[in-house]
């Protein structure tokens, strides 16, 4: 999988945006980056798109800026040109998706049914765009493609938004999805970029779905750790879990056996997506500890933070 793809695949969503005028790149590209998506699909449909990519990748150049609706070689060229980093087409126009090739362009596709993919295969391609999302089938239709061409990927696209974002997501198949309900063209129109910021905050939030899930409690030995949670089952009725190295009192209360991670204990928060979590929390200037990280089946489970808050060591869980 190409470099980039990676990358978006790590941001999860991709904003999906046409701009009439390229005054109003640089003040969105901002309230994207500020907001948590460091990427753009600028459409190749109005005449201020290639401009509007230079701007942002000028201005704002850990934007991973892409041009989208690209149907023709000559689009490529001038969008790489401008600044883009990767291309999107609408559909899958081998002329187009060869000429990216050559040049060493990131290029994904759009396809809606098997012969568009495999197409995509024989031209050497791993992830391809699926579009129109929820008018060619949504979700059901890219697990059903999905099942005899296991080594394809899909960045859907089309009727996104986020009432249905997490079950896409959800699909291992899946590297990102684009949609546009964050920037929204009104919004656009009436420079309400602080409004597009908080959108785009709110679309993250609502992909990684933090929840608190425990909260440990160290204790001196497991003499200790079993007669608090009795006295918690008594209090509240919790279910009593003996495991080997902590005591589970429901599902708030981790006791454990002995002195933990934390001065006080631990606090472990559930999210949908560990890795992209990862992401996004290291952006926002938060630091892990990576010796901690707990892999099971080949997958990240759960991962502790760089040092204390008030007294207690601090963890990533998967849902």
């Amino acid at each position: 999988m190409n470099k980039v793809v990676e990358d978006l695949g790590k941001i999860g969503i991709v904003p999906v945006i046409a701009l009439d005028d390229a005054k109003d790149a640089e003040p969105l590209a901002k309230a994207l980056v500020e907001g948590g998506l460091p990427c753009a699909e600028v459409t190749f449909r109005t005449d201020a798109a290639e401009e509007s990519i230079k701007i942002m990748s000028e201005k704002y150049p850990e934007l991973i800026v892409g041009a989208g609706t690209v149907l023709t070689p000559e689009q490529a060229d001038r969008a790489m040109a401008a600044g883009s980093k990767f291309i999107v087409s609408p559909g899958l126009n081998p002329k187009v998706v060869k000429h990216c090739l050559e040049k060493g362009y990131p290029i994904v596709p759009g396809t809606s049914n098997p012969s568009d993919v495999e197409v995509a295969i024989e031209l050497g391609l791993d992830t391809v765009k699926f579009f129109p999302a929820e008018a060619a089938g949504g979700l059901n239709m890219i697990k059903s493609m999905a099942a005899p061409y296991t080594k394809m990927h899909f960045m859907p696209t089309g009727g996104i938004n986020a009432g249905n974002l997490k079950s896409y997501l959800d699909f291992n198949k899946i590297v990102c999805c684009g949609g546009s309900w964050m920037v929204k063209k009104d919004m656009v129109a009436a420079g309400d970029f602080e409004g597009i910021k908080k959108l785009t905050a709110e679309a993250v939030d609502t992909m990684l779905g933090f929840e608190m899930r425990h909260v440990g409690v160290n204790m001196a030995d497991e003499a200790s750790a079993l007669e608090l949670a009795d006295t918690l089952n008594a209090m509240f009725g919790f279910e009593k879990k003996v495991g080997n190295s902590s005591v589970f009192s429901g599902t708030g209360f981790e006791i454990m056996k002995k002195m933990g991670r934390g001065t006080k204990g631990h606090i472990a928060i559930a999210t949908n997506y560990i890795e992209r979590a990862i992401y996004h929390l290291e952006r926002r200037g938060f630091e892990f500890d990576k010796d901690s990280t707990v892999i099971k089946e080949g997958r990240m489970k759960a991962i502790y933070f760089k040092g204390e808050l008030g007294g207690f060591a601090m963890h990533l869980v998967q849902k």
